[in-house]
């Protein structure tokens, strides 16, 4: 698979030179071909503008899919889910990476450097690759909806108050 990575400076914290370098590393050794999509070092930045060249690399077609880090995971993983046709899933543990994949075939993973171990997070990353979509009824069925609010840009009608 190609995977898209990106990160904000947390990728790169001290004092081990952070998380993206080793999944960088890991995810050659699995065999798969990364995109790097920056940032490259702890210089602080805006989590936003990584979040969007994986996004962008995933929805062009450029990569299969998608890995974020940040501090937490969280806010990468909010910047993501703005656009149409990703499905970024922040998760903590193998149970949540399986489930990610297997029911709501999430394309992007999102890593928290300040909230996980590095061994946890590649466990993490392997799971969530090995691990293929059900394709149940039920589980296309919901990812369908979800892209129906994303073409109608909000899931609470036209008089949204947040439109």
């Amino acid at each position: 698979m190609i995977i898209a990575v990106g990160c904000d400076h947390a990728g790169y914290e001290p004092p081990d030179g952070g998380y993206v370098p080793a999944i960088v590393a890991f995810l050659e050794q699995e065999g798969h071909r990364v995109v790097h999509c920056g940032t490259r070092g702890a210089e602080s930045v805006d989590y936003p503008d990584f979040a969007a060249r994986v996004c962008q690399a995933v929805l062009s077609g450029q990569a299969d899919r998608g890995v974020l880090v940040c501090g937490t995971g969280i806010g990468m993983s909010i910047a993501a889910n703005r656009y149409c046709g990703i499905r970024a899933a922040m998760c903590l543990n193998e149970e949540m990476a399986d489930l990610a994949r297997r029911h709501n075939d999430a394309n992007i993973l999102c890593l928290g450097r300040r909230t996980m171990a590095l061994d946890t997070c590649l466990k993490v990353l392997k799971v969530w690759l090995d691990t293929p979509f059900s394709g149940e009824e039920r589980h296309r069925r919901r990812i369908e909806k979800l892209d129906m609010t994303d073409q109608e840009g909000s899931s609470c009608g036209s008089d949204c108050p947040c439109l």
